[in-house]
């Protein structure tokens, strides 16, 4: 009979191995509806943050109202002359025979003489400062997609920013005046842009079409502001001071706070540091993430969760063939026939867009009303557009909204064009301005959303970047077209918001769509 052998000696020497928990291979979009939250305490104190170098933003385009503005004149009394008050009478009086209201300080147009046969000097220092943001825009928008990312791209274009804002004060004469505007325009063209996709990025899909409207109230607040820090500094070389010197405050007491983009993290293979990024949020909303979770991109995320939930839809069906597509670029944009369509029609409808709205904003020094009060009722103007576009946002979906307002801001542009410049008909075309203003600021700001959701995750700040360049191409076509005066502007705006409508059409809706993050999975959502 076998000997038996004691009870410790019996057992193993090592313990079974900890049964590990299940994998979960989530996209970011599931991972926020499942585990972290779609938009919490984190996420706004994120949003608000980043969203608010769109007020540095309104700061530096919109300065040019201001700084460039041609001021009332009076007539010396000493020499004989009639008149005072605008008009442009003064081109065929004698240099002594009439003054500026102010001083010769007081502008660009008053310090230079940028009157009579210089007048299209106005324009053009207007058009290359919007050079400058397309050519940024679409450098800016690069940068962020691949090496410096979207917090490092927003720092470096806010330094720039400040530092060219201030060297603009201390020009000389006329062509630096324009050369240092070029170089503002160039970092300027990366802000929107970059805050943009900062800001929505890590927000859940069912809240993301609301946050990225709400991107433009700081734009709109920022025009606003900028109207009363004129009122202050009424001598354009300060005017640039006061403006430029909030974008150093900018990255010494907000950015620090401010996180990197996870989806950023994620497509440049950092997983860990999206990780803990996702980790934060979740804890900072009240929320916990459970071991066992990791992040995955969406083509190669579990096509089902071991939870079966129907909080699967977010990353559902977007497996893909192309495990390697991590980086893109704006070609790999047109090589897709799926996305270049998309783009071609997304460029055409910014285009338009920009032509409107930042015609119909510099159009105020044309309507021969208070200049200060014309800028900030064009600036609450578009404030309640944008409520409005973010209520119906999700109700109706991105295109017809699209087409909607594009034809509101179109018909009332229309109208503007038929009535004259004199007596009551004045306060009629300021009206109509408005309106024309309330509609396109909510096209605008729903073309950032509509164009974000367009496009994946490695080139989706190169789309927008190249979109914004489009954006910009209008903007330089906007000041020679308000520099003719009349009735001609309202005509012309009113025609880029008709035939944009029309575009409109043509592109897919993307509400309550996945925010795809290669074009592997875009094509396999779309199959």
């Amino acid at each position: 009979m076998a000997a038996t052998l004691p009870d410790d000696l019996q057992s193993p020497l090592l313990p079974p191995p900890a049964k590990k928990p299940a994998t979960e291979n989530l996209c970011i979009d599931d991972m926020l509806i499942k585990h972290c939250g779609e938009f919490g305490r984190w996420q706004l104190k994120h949003f608000v943050l980043t969203s608010l170098a769109w007020a540095l933003e309104a700061f530096h385009t919109m300065v040019m109202i201001f700084a460039d503005r041609e001021p009332d004149w009076t007539c010396v009394a000493a020499a004989g002359c009639q008149g005072g008050g605008g008009g442009g009478g003064f081109c065929s009086l004698p240099a002594e025979a009439w003054e500026w209201v102010g001083g010769r300080r007081s502008s660009t147009v008053s310090d230079w003489g940028l009157i009579c046969g210089d007048k299209f000097k106005i324009g053009l220092v207007q058009a290359v400062f919007f050079a400058g943001c397309m050519i940024g825009a679409g450098i800016f928008g690069h940068l962020s997609d691949s090496s410096l990312g979207r917090k490092g791209s927003l720092t470096v274009v806010c330094a720039l920013n400040a530092i060219f804002g201030c060297l603009t004060a201390l020009s000389p004469n006329y062509w630096i005046y324009v050369l240092l505007r070029l170089f503002t325009g160039f970092s300027t063209g990366g802000v929107g842009l970059c805050s943009f996709v900062l800001a929505t990025e890590p927000i859940g899909p069912s809240k993301r079409g609301t946050a990225g409207m709400s991107t433009f109230y700081f734009f709109s607040g920022g025009i606003a502001l900028l109207a009363g820090i004129a009122y202050i500094f009424q001598t354009w070389r300060y005017l640039y001071i006061a403006s430029s010197v909030p974008s150093f405050l900018y990255i010494i007491l907000v950015l620090p706070f401010v996180s990197e983009s996870p989806r950023w993290y994620l497509v440049r293979g950092r997983v860990t540091e999206a990780m803990k990024l996702m980790s934060t949020i979740a804890s900072s909303n009240g929320r916990h993430l459970p071991d066992g979770v990791i992040l995955a991109l969406d083509e190669e995320a579990s096509e089902k969760t071991n939870q079966g939930s129907g909080n699967d839809i977010a990353c559902k069906n977007q497996r893909g063939d192309n495990n390697d597509a991590q980086v893109g670029s704006i070609l790999d944009v047109i090589r897709s026939p799926i996305t270049r369509l998309r783009l071609f029609l997304a460029v055409a409808l910014n285009f338009a867009t920009s032509v409107v709205y930042y015609g119909l904003s510099l159009n105020v020094m044309n309507l021969e009303t208070n200049l200060y009060i014309n800028v900030v009722l064009n600036s609450v103007a578009e404030m309640p557009a944008f409520t409005i576009t973010a209520v119906l946002l999700d109700m109706f979906g991105r295109k017809p909204l699209t087409v909607g307002t594009m034809w509101f801001s179109g018909v009332f542009c229309l109208m503007g064009s038929m009535v004259g410049n004199a007596g009551v008909w004045k306060v009629v075309r300021m009206v109509c301005g408005v309106l024309g203003i309330f509609g396109m600021a909510g096209t605008y700001n729903l073309l950032f959303i509509y164009t974000a959701e367009l496009f994946p995750t490695v080139v989706r700040n190169a789309a927008l970047g190249c979109t914004t360049q489009a954006s910009q191409m209008g903007a330089i076509l906007a000041p020679f077209v308000v520099v003719l005066g009349g009735r001609f502007p309202f005509a012309v705006f009113a025609v880029c918001g008709i035939v944009g409508g029309m575009f409109a059409f043509y592109l897919p809706e993307t509400m309550n769509q996945p925010l795809y993050d290669t074009f592997g999975g875009l094509e396999a959502g779309l199959a």
